[in-house]
């Protein structure tokens, strides 16, 4: 592995790419080199179940030397056994060709919980045979947050500290995380939005010696293993959807367009690295009213709104995508010096205007348009009309594009279905529909919550790193000297 930045960080293996979250040059961690998926793969592939898939996957990028194939298949395993469905994800195939892949069926009713309880495994794995402990530091928009404490809450090697904006996501969103009162779990609600929420974990990391010292680490989609379990939706999705069976020509695979709901672009990158390992995707990303991605693909503007704008997909309402910095990188042939040179202008000024050759590059792999929360609601609506099924307002916000693009005769397309309308309650009802909850949504309201606050003041930003600073700092002596931590 290398980071997007520089060629001079390299050499890196997946231990250490997982436990190192961004590159110690402030770039994103992507492999040397991108394995090529052959017909003949893909066709012997078809027959896997989605656990088997991973595994087959995470294989070309874990080499044996460091989790042999048989620890491996046990670990993903593990990781995928709880999914409230016997297959962890599947197609639900609805009128008109519309084809949604639901990914939601993990404890947190989202896609994140697919690739973050692998990774956490992975983790686990690796402090158990070197015999010591780390520290997960996690900012979320609502669904990584919760996913992260699932997979975290009661291992002994770790602990996890998670911000989320309050205010800002939705009660079950919220309750997923504040409910879980394990010795390892730790969460702040911070008076912003999860824009804000980077910008002292930026910093925080950017202390190389501090991570060091206190073995923190991120699982955010940052964290290479998070976007590499990621890759198998779109693999997955094209097997289920595509008879190889019935193409002659391998060499000339069908194209399957898949539609994905797009705040920080973890996916969408995902799916651009699968089309870069051979697989024949069309891409197109769908945002809400926080467009900072449309505006990129159409005009090149790549450059924050003044204001984050709540809507009712609030897992996207972001305006830096850093994944882009790995499509950037893809897009410009592994050009790290100019990536850096991007992505440092958009850190320190918020804005960027890519020149028209490179927005036209970027428009030819990937296309994009922009709902608004009428959109959302009309989409739910019609899509419960046509076939009795709830989206929840994200998939809505890619369901929209299909509702508003006929497509060819015999063109494929899939809907990345990211979580379960369970989880936002008040944008279902807002349609004029009713969704029969789960009954661990039902649980939730009853259960006791633990947490702190982050305020909001004059220097908030330098005021929440040293609170978290703080935090680290105790939770790593407590852990040091065996004894519970509470505040």
């Amino acid at each position: 592995f290398w980071s997007v930045h520089s060629r001079g960080v390299c050499g890196w293996d997946f231990h250490d790419v997982l436990f190192s979250g961004f590159a110690p040059d402030g770039g994103m961690f992507m492999p040397e080199s991108l394995p090529v998926l052959s017909p003949e793969t893909l066709r012997s592939w078809k027959i896997l179940t989605y656990p088997k898939l991973v595994v087959e996957v995470a294989s070309l990028f874990i080499p044996s030397e460091l989790i042999p194939r048989h620890d491996l298949e046990a670990l993903v395993h593990a990781a995928l056994s709880g999914f409230s469905v016997p297959e962890v994800v599947r197609i639900a195939s609805l009128k008109d060709g519309l084809s949604i892949l639901e990914l939601f069926h993990g404890d947190t009713l989202a896609f994140k919980d697919l690739a973050m309880t692998c990774t956490v495994r992975f983790i686990d794995y690796f402090l158990h045979k070197e015999n010591r402990k780390a520290m997960v530091v996690v900012g979320t928009s609502g669904d990584t947050g919760g996913s992260a404490i699932q997979s975290v809450k009661g291992l002994s090697g770790l602990d996890v500290v998670v911000v989320y904006p309050r205010g800002h996501i939705t009660p079950v969103q919220e309750k997923h995380m504040i409910t879980a009162l394990d010795d390892n779990v730790h969460v702040f609600a911070a008076e912003g939005c999860s824009d804000d929420i980077d910008q002292p974990l930026r910093r925080l990391f950017a202390d190389q010696d501090f991570v060091r010292s206190h073995n923190l680490m991120s699982l955010n989609s940052v964290n290479w293993s998070r976007v590499m379990v990621q890759l198998v939706h779109f693999i997955y999705a094209y097997l289920q959807l595509i008879d190889l069976d019935q193409v002659s020509d391998l060499e000339a695979l069908p194209e399957l367009e898949v539609v994905v709901p797009t705040g920080g672009a973890g996916n969408i990158a995902a799916g651009y690295i699968v089309k870069q390992m051979g697989l024949p995707l069309r891409l197109v990303a769908m945002v809400n009213s926080n467009d900072i991605i449309h505006r990129t693909v159409t005009k090149g503007d790549f450059s924050m709104a003044p204001n984050v704008l709540q809507t009712l997909a609030p897992a996207i309402d972001i305006q830096d995508p850093y994944n882009m910095e790995r499509v950037f990188w893809l897009l410009l042939e592994n050009d790290g010096a100019y990536v850096k040179k991007v992505m440092e202008e958009f850190q320190n000024s918020h804005r960027h205007t890519l020149s028209e050759n490179h927005r036209k590059l970027l428009s030819q792999q990937l296309l994009s348009e922009t709902v608004s929360d009428d959109g959302i609601l009309e989409t739910m609506r019609r899509c419960w009309e046509e076939n009795q099924y709830v989206l929840c307002p994200h998939t809505a916000v890619a369901v929209w594009h299909h509702y508003h693009h006929s497509h060819s005769r015999g063109q494929l397309r899939c809907y990345i279905a990211t979580a379960s309308p369970a989880k936002f309650q008040s944008a279902v009802k807002k349609a004029g529909l009713a969704f029969e909850l789960p009954e661990k949504v039902q649980e939730l309201d009853k259960l006791p919550t633990r947490y702190e606050n982050l305020e909001r003041s004059p220097n908030w930003c330098k005021d929440w790193e040293d609170r978290l600073r703080d935090k680290i700092k105790c939770v790593a002596s407590a852990r040091t000297h065996n004894v519970c931590y509470y505040r």
